[in-house]
């Protein structure tokens, strides 16, 4: 008999991880951080309700934090078995890995150093070289490949769109089959290829991070040159907290773009992000799994100056001449964007664009909802800045294209669980899902079990 317990994404938008077991074995479909709200980025601190040296697989829908990035830890507590995903996900995963080991060691130092924690001392939750060691259980899989583990489990692969190299994912175990969604993309995305519909399915297993809402249907290129336009007009600069693999990339194309049409000028637009950096690389490494022909991708990244070292970062603050600086990260929880916010943040000239899902406790969503100020590194900002967001630029399916893919089953799943969203968005699409589809769904609870 198979059950599914959800040990994150239940009730909440961040920390997926979903377990399959037959009570013989246990799988774990994703193995993300939780992130945003103190009570929930705590979690991380706890240990899961199954030891880590009893999971025997892990299967990885995406390699973006909250679905990869407890992988470090979960190997740390014990866990011996391999990690499936994607070629591309296995190559975004070490950079977004790697890099989260680094943060948390500096964060760590950063807190100890000037004693503002209450910890003696503060701990990274991993480090760099946990991430390293977690990357040695990798094991890639081509899309649309069946690969057969632990004897009789089976599972394939298809494209999810959103980010280079997501998937979603079908599992055939114990006679029955069970679809994972993973992060759903948008259709018609310029860079990422459609998401892939899946034909039949027992139970599936969906995100709902926009369960309830529909993106507006603004062109992108266009709000985004007249966000620009605006700020560059008033002396101002254009700051962007940016998610480092997907949107970096989409905001570079959008800006070519721009360029392309003769608008911007000669404006100057920094990428101001290691991993950004280098995630842009892969886009060239993995030509298959994104839209741009090999001389669109090598033309619009080289719209940007790119700033890797800690001094050119430096640098950009320093320059009193309006520009555009695509930072991570994504949310301003870290990273180098903390610095330009704190540097840009206070003057009403320049603009502050949110370019994506902001989760609830992180400095993005303060924003959205028209913070006055923000706490960086211990000290109170003021945001006198203009704050404005386009929410066409989301990587997620909105509430419309969740119900799209969820149509591509020719038959009703018996059961369909719904994740990976914040209670009322879950709740929407429960609600949509009953009244279009007629399918019999559920949200779980954190450790809720289910026999399927």
């Amino acid at each position: 008999m198979l059950t599914l317990k959800s040990l994150g994404a239940a009730g909440t938008v961040t920390g997926s991880k979903h377990l399959l077991s037959n009570g013989r074995h246990n799988v774990l479909i994703d193995c993300g951080l939780f992130q945003g709200l103190k009570n929930l980025r705590e979690l991380n601190w706890e240990s899961l309700s199954i030891p880590a040296r009893d999971i025997d697989a892990v299967i990885l829908t995406h390699a973006h934090l909250d679905h990869s990035g407890y992988l470090p830890r979960l190997v740390k507590e014990g866990f011996r078995g391999k990690i499936y995903s994607t070629a591309a996900t296995r190559d975004v995963a070490e950079l977004i890995l790697k890099d989260s080991g680094h943060l948390q060691e500096k964060d760590a130092d950063f807190l100890n150093r000037h004693k503002l924690t209450k910890h003696a001392p503060a701990l990274a939750l991993y480090t760099a070289r946990d991430a390293e060691i977690a990357l040695g259980h990798f094991s890639t899989a081509d899309f649309d490949q069946t690969i057969t583990i632990l004897d009789d489990l089976r599972f394939r692969f298809r494209h999810a769109g959103h980010i280079l190299g997501a998937a979603n994912v079908q599992i055939d175990w114990g006679g029955k089959r069970i679809v994972f969604s993973g992060d759903i993309g948008r259709y018609n995305h310029p860079l990422m290829p459609d998401p892939v519909s899946v034909k039949e399915a027992d139970y599936v297993v969906v995100e709902s991070t926009y369960g309830n809402r529909l993106h507006d249907h603004t062109d992108p290129a266009e709000a985004l040159g007249a966000i620009t336009e605006k700020t560059i007009k008033r002396g101002g600069t254009l700051v962007i907290p940016s998610f480092a693999v997907g949107r970096a990339q989409e905001l570079l194309y959008y800006f070519w773009k721009l360029k392309q049409a003769g608008r911007l000028g000669s404006v100057p637009i920094f990428l101001d992000s290691p991993m950004a950096i280098d995630a842009t690389t892969l886009m060239s490494r993995h030509m298959q799994d994104h839209k741009l022909s090999p001389d669109d991708a090598r033309e619009a990244y080289k719209i940007a100056r790119y700033t890797e070292e800690v001094e050119d970062s430096k640098a950009i603050n320093n320059n009193p001449y309006p520009k555009v600086v695509i930072s991570a990260s994504g949310m301003a929880t870290g990273g180098r964007i903390l610095h330009h916010l704190k540097n840009y943040a206070p003057d009403m000239k320049n603009t502050i664009l949110l370019a994506g899902f902001q989760a609830a406790g992180t400095r993005g969503r303060a924003l959205r909802e028209g913070a006055k100020e923000l706490k960086i590194h211990g000290m109170w900002v003021p945001v006198n800045a203009e704050v404005a967001h386009i929410d066409t630029l989301s990587g997620h399916a909105d509430a419309n294209e969740l119900i799209r893919w969820l149509s591509g089953f020719k038959h009703p799943p018996r059961k369909t669980f719904i994740v990976h969203g914040e209670p009322d968005a879950s709740e929407g699409l429960r609600i949509r899902i009953g009244r279009e589809l007629g399918w019999d769904s559920i949200v779980p609870r954190q450790d809720q079990e289910f026999k399927l």
